[in-house]
């Protein structure tokens, strides 16, 4: 009996599977990609709120002297 078919398929039959897979572990990805994006936006607002202090304590220190 000759398999050399086999080996043929196998390729192909096995990309659908990982396709799939890696669409769908690119989904989930996504998904956490949007928290953590919102998590940045917010630790970048908490670091421009203390440079703005920063630098009008720098100011004044300035002013003193």
């Amino acid at each position: 009996m000759d398999w050399s078919w086999l080996a043929l398929l196998a390729c192909p039959l096995m990309m659908l599977p990982m396709m799939l897979l890696m669409m769908r572990g690119n989904h989930q990805q996504s998904g956490d990609d949007h928290s953590e994006h919102g998590r940045g936006a917010a630790e970048l607002d908490e670091l421009k709120k203390q440079n703005t202090l920063l630098r009008e304590q720098l100011q004044q220190q300035k002013g003193k002297n």
